[in-house]
């Protein structure tokens, strides 16, 4: 009696002790990958190169040299750590699959029918832009500064395929990815903060309160056909009736 019991209890923890063990690392790992990416490489998606339609965001700290200057390699990282855990909620609000941080940038990614659709990859940018401008006060007090992005978008198609051994990844090919990077360095010289492309513009319904502003087209560096481009901001709706 009093044996057996002892060793089902042992067992019960044991087995408890396993659970939360497997399901810790399960959320870990999709902490580090993400879920969808984690869903992906479960199911072997991407074993083989497939082609999607895919929206890119790029998104980029503005003056990040000026900044470590200023306060410091260890005191940057740690301002670079905080925006990047803000910028995730509306991003995983939107819908949008943050697809990797490069230094102070991130990349954010969406099927195009699920950005497009009531131009939700738009609406991702300016939840963004609200949601540090709430943290302001947050920011000043702990580094001094507010944090300032450029941002650039594209869409169309790519071709995803999962590389690496040790390190498996999903990675994303072509010249959509590449536009949408060029748009975002393309901020600064044209001095706009939100860029994107004709072809993304055209294949959504703007919102009443989203101002596309024409800056002509513009020849990107590695395309060989001049790119629409559009600086995107809200209306300012406190002049409304």
């Amino acid at each position: 009696g009093e044996e057996y019991h002892a060793t089902t209890f042992q067992q019960d923890i044991a087995a408890s002790l396993a659970f939360a063990f497997i399901l810790n690392t399960v959320l870990r790992i999709r902490g580090l990958v993400g879920g969808r990416v984690l869903m992906n490489f479960l199911l072997g998606r991407y074993h083989r190169p497939l082609r999607e339609q895919r929206v890119f965001l790029f998104l980029d700290l503005a003056d990040s040299t000026c900044l470590s200057e200023e306060l410091g390699d260890i005191r940057v990282q740690s301002l670079i750590g905080r925006f990047f855990f803000d910028v995730a909620q509306p991003i995983a609000r939107y819908g949008g699959e943050t697809h990797r941080y490069i230094g102070d940038e991130v990349v954010v990614t969406w099927p195009c029918s699920e950005a497009t659709k009531d131009a939700r990859c738009l609406r991702c940018v300016f939840d963004i832009q609200d949601h540090i401008a709430a943290q302001s006060s947050r920011y000043e007090g702990e580094f001094g500064v507010v944090p300032r992005f450029r941002m650039g978008m594209h869409g169309g198609e790519v071709v995803a395929s999962e590389v690496g051994d040790d390190k498996r990844e999903i990675v994303y090919f072509g010249d959509t990815v590449n536009t949408a990077a060029r748009l975002q360095s393309l901020c600064k010289e044209k001095g706009k903060n939100f860029l994107v492309s004709g072809d993304l513009v055209a294949a959504m319904a703007l919102p009443p309160e989203v101002k596309a502003e024409y800056m002509g087209e513009v020849e990107l560096r590695g395309k060989a056909k001049s790119v629409k481009v559009y600086a995107m901001s809200r209306v300012d709706t406190a002049n409304w009736v």
